[in-house]
């Protein structure tokens, strides 16, 4: 077929698929059906290549191209043909609206009802009955969404009044993709369901996709769906509009919302009738790539049309490339969400970052709180360790976890980067778990007897059962203290386990892998044990944001009781994950549901994909790290010599394009390859690297190899600390902090009343507004400076802990006061402004007690009462008892008849005692 003939029979294909008639002109039937296209139309302007009908009348064409061809410049062809109805034809509206230019590879589309109408690709062709139900509308969604009511902004916060505003702004440009980034706790989930509830009702959105890359990120949204109160009608969302939580691979017509996992809607896109429900428990990011199966292609029971939105959730880490093809199958606006926008995460949103909301604004802003580095480092965490020949040991089967006893041949010397791998040092972790026991209540969360809520990542399951062992002996207590949550848990529910850590009493602490390490919320959470090493920048933000939720005083002190306040977390870093420079690089394993037998098979049998070669490497570089010399022998003698790191080099340099260009330079002796010859020796990389996998005996080794690899346990060697304390990069950071708060105070000592008042009027003479604090605070936080309160508190507390008590829970303007004075010299302890006055309060009324004077206990309510008034707001006037709390007892009248003639004079003391 010639290119122009391919075309043809390509877009008759995809039209037949999405559910159109093919006629030619000389055969025209308009009944046969809701949609009719008719080949070579005569127009006023020439026959177009397809003319559209719905419902017998005409609604749009199709210009079609050879396969291969541009389509950039085709838009005038179509466009006359558009304009060009004959008068003896019915039609919706001239120009005809839904206008293509297709090769039949690549398809453009634009709808002339749109404002500013631009093209945009598409996967395939709109079904006719979406357009018979579009084309009869007053006006199109694009044009609909120029035009959003003025948004509540009751109830939301300002970042999240920001992220709607400006994400319709983008809407109302028709910019295709936007990108929502928002601190881990900042409410992205409301902000995405308040702006879905605004595009169904304003923009009468048919359906909206919210795409998550695990089934309990799901449910969660699912639940916020349920408990949203839409703020103009008063009724939840749930009540208003049907939310389907896809269980099954079946969408449910009347639905306005749709949640599913993109592991499912893959499933879906591909026919299945069913999906294996534990691949959507894990992330997208950890199971099958869809380049493993055919490509997506279309599916007339789910059009390209269904979804009108789709939102991405914190799918940054595997949507935008294993998962792409499903995304770019619809024809739908795409908004992201994320506390961690990567760099692959922006090019796919077109670098349309609508709004910027980070974790150092959010702890400004108090929605987030700040965070502390506590490093323990041992000896061997640090430098590994040495087991002389002739000790018995405990060896483990890494599958069974089945033990036996061996005596050493030869000493047993092994690396920091071995632990828990090749070699698992139980004084190691016990080291750790120890010294995080014995400092807990003295250093890292001082004064406390509950154990915080503490989540502790681990490397992999048999890992994390060692350490759940070990905290349970090393605290003295019960299994509900500590519990693994993993995709491995068995007889509990992860799900039931999470709910647990969330909401009750125990377990105090949870060890897990990856299935809580992002979008898993747990605001109880005030505390993060690193026992594993993060390369990953995104990747490690994503697992700090698990302990920057808020959390009410009273929520917390439901699941711990000594708990005042939940004022920052504590990361404690037992193997310096803080301190490593993190990368935005894939990794090599991108197969890790694949086993290491099928990889080898795969190979066997032909597969060249990068995806797999590079797994392969992988898991062959990391078996390299826990074979005993006689093991790497063994290979060596079946794979002819070549040593193992040879075979992993030779692996990776077939997937390396500067190794495909110089050998395409040598063979052909160029210095310009073409395209062509750098893909053919890619091609020849390809298989020789993965030629000596041919070679069976190769294969069953490796694999005999992998399967009696054993863990050797270590009881011999014993541990010790190097340190335990706060990391010296953080009190670096609190040093600059610090400095640059004072820097602020001298810089400004001269023009902000506040600071002039506190640096140079006598004492006796001080008294600041609440107004004049607040013109302090805003300076603070404005630039250079970009200061908060909390911030600041939390530098001075790294630095002098000693003469530092923790911020006060309230957050009072008023604080700022007490940092002034501090960093002045003019207090010798940095404590919150509600324990200045209480402390203020207390003296005034012994003075009291010595001047003869007597409180009755309804007085004494009542002068509390003023004291937290003042505390609050600074001052009190007997104008502010007409409010609450005081309106409540009887306002003005009944103080008046409390203390007669003294109220005003009690009310100016107390204004002079605790507002000084």
């Amino acid at each position: 077929m010639t290119p122009e003939e391919w075309a043809r029979k390509l877009i008759d294909e995809q039209l037949k698929a999405a559910g159109w008639v093919i006629q030619d002109r000389n055969q025209l039937n308009l009944g046969a059906g809701i949609g009719v296209a008719v080949r070579e139309f005569p127009m006023t302007a020439g026959p177009v290549d397809y003319l559209l009908f719905v419902n017998r009348k005409a609604a749009g064409v199709i210009e079609a191209k050879p396969v291969g061809a541009t389509l950039g410049g085709v838009d005038w062809q179509s466009d006359k043909y558009a304009n060009g109805v004959p008068s003896q034809i019915q039609y919706y509206h001239n120009p005809l609206p839904y206008v293509y230019e297709s090769t039949g590879k690549e398809t453009l589309f634009r709808n002339l009802l749109d404002p500013d109408a631009r093209s945009r690709n598409v996967f395939s062709f709109y079904r006719p009955e979406t357009i018979a139900d579009e084309i009869e509308q007053a006006d199109s969604l694009r044009a609909r969404m120029q035009n959003f009511p003025s948004l509540i902004e009751e109830g939301l916060r300002d970042c999240q009044v920001e992220a709607i505003t400006e994400l319709e702004k983008s809407f109302a440009q028709g910019r295709p993709r936007a990108l929502i980034q928002m601190a881990t706790g900042a409410g992205k989930s409301f902000t995405a369901v308040t702006f879905i509830y605004r595009l169904i009702k304003f923009a009468k959105a048919k359906r909206v996709l919210f795409l998550v890359d695990r089934n309990n990120l799901g449910r969660q949204a699912l639940k916020e769906f349920q408990q949203y109160v839409t703020p103009d009608d008063g009724r939840k969302f749930t009540e208003l509009y049907d939310v389907q939580h896809l269980k099954s691979n079946t969408i449910d017509p009347i639905s306005k919302v749709c949640i599913t996992t993109i592991q499912r809607l893959y499933s879906m896109l591909r026919g299945d009738a069913e999906i294996e429900t534990d691949l959507e428990e894990q992330s997208a990011y950890k199971v099958l790539s869809p380049k493993e199966s055919p490509e997506v292609v279309y599916n007339p029971d789910i059009p390209i049309e269904t979804f009108d939105f789709i939102i991405t959730d914190e799918c940054h880490r595997s949507i935008y490339n294993q998962w792409r093809q499903v995304l770019d199958y619809f024809d739908s606006f795409i908004i992201g969400l994320t506390a961690t926008p990567s760099k692959q995460t922006l090019g796919f949103f077109n670098q349309n970052l609508v709004t910027e909301y980070p974790h150092e604004r959010a702890v400004g802003d108090g929605v987030n709180v700040g965070y502390e580095v506590y490093r323990i480092k041992t000896q061997i965490t640090d430098g590994g360790s040495k087991v002389e020949a002739g000790s018995y040991i405990d060896k483990r089967n890494k599958l069974t976890r089945e033990m036996r006893w061996e005596e050493l041949d030869d000493d047993l010397e092994y690396e920091s980067t071995q632990l828990d791998r090749a070699v698992v040092s139980e004084d190691q972790i016990r080291t750790v778990i120890k010294t995080f026991r014995d400092k807990l209540f003295t250093e890292i969360f001082p004064g406390r007897t509950d154990v915080p809520k503490t989540l502790v990542f681990a490397k992999d399951d048999s890992h994390a059962e060692d350490i759940v062992r070990i905290i349970r002996e090393e605290f003295g207590k019960g299994n509900d203290f500590a519990k693994k949550i993993t995709y491995r848990t068995t007889g509990e529910k992860p799900e039931d386990l999470i709910a647990s850590f969330r909401n009750s009493y125990n377990p105090r602490i949870a060890v897990t892998v990856d299935m809580i390490s992002t979008g898993t919320d747990i605001k109880p959470l005030e505390c993060l044990l690193f026992m594993r090493s993060i390369r990953s920048r995104v990747y490690f933000e994503q697992m700090k944001g698990r302990g920057t939720r808020t959390i009410t005083q009273t929520d917390l002190k439901a699941v711990t009781s000594d708990a005042k306040a939940k004022t920052h977390f504590v990361i404690v870093d037992a193997v310096g994950v803080c301190e490593q420079d993190k990368t935005e690089s894939r990794p090599l394993e991108r197969k890790k549901s694949v086993s290491f037998e099928k990889l080898l098979n795969k190979i066997a049998l032909g597969a060249r994909d990068e995806d797999t070669i590079t797994t392969l490497a992988g898991r062959l570089a990391r078996l390299n790290q826990e074979l005993s010399k006689a093991d790497k022998e063994e290979i060596s003698q079946v794979s002819e010599g070549k040593s193992l790191p040879s075979l992993i080099n030779g692996l990776l340099d077939a997937v390396d394009p500067d190794k495909a260009i110089e050998e395409a330079k040598a063979v052909n002796d160029t210095a310009e390859p073409t395209n062509e010859q750098i893909e053919q020796a890619a091609e020849n990389l390809a298989n020789t690297a993965c030629e000596p996998f041919d070679n069976p005996d190769l294969r069953n080794t490796l694999v005999d190899v992998k399967k009696r690899n054993e863990q050797y346990i270590d009881t011999i060697s014993q541990d010790a600390i190097i340190s335990a304390g706060f990391d010296e990069a953080a009190k670096e950071r609190a040093k600059g902090v610090v400095d640059t708060f004072k820097q602020f105070i001298e810089d400004n000592k001269d023009e902000i009343t506040a600071l002039q008042i506190i640096y140079n009027m006598p004492y006796s003479k001080r008294h600041v507004t609440y107004e004049q604090i607040e013109e302090l605070v805003r300076a603070i936080e404005k630039p250079p400076y970009g200061l908060s309160t909390d911030v600041v508190w939390m530098a001075y507390k790294q630095l002098e802990e000693s003469r530092v008590k923790n911020a006060s829970p309230q957050k009072l303007l008023a604080d700022t006061i007490c940092l002034i004075r501090f960093a002045l010299g003019k207090a010798d302890v940095l404590e919150p402004w509600s324990d200045v006055e209480q402390s203020r309060f207390e003296r005034w009324l012994g003075e009291q007690k010595e001047l003869g004077r007597q409180f009755t206990p309804e007085q004494m309510e009542w002068l509390t009462l003023i004291k937290d008034h003042v505390t609050a707001s600074l001052a009190i006037e007997p104008d502010d008892f007409q409010y609450a709390p005081f309106n409540e007892r009887g306002g003005l009248m009944r103080a008046y008849n409390l203390f007669g003639d003294d109220l005003n004079k009690i009310i100016q003391e107390l204004n002079e005692v605790l507002a000084a």
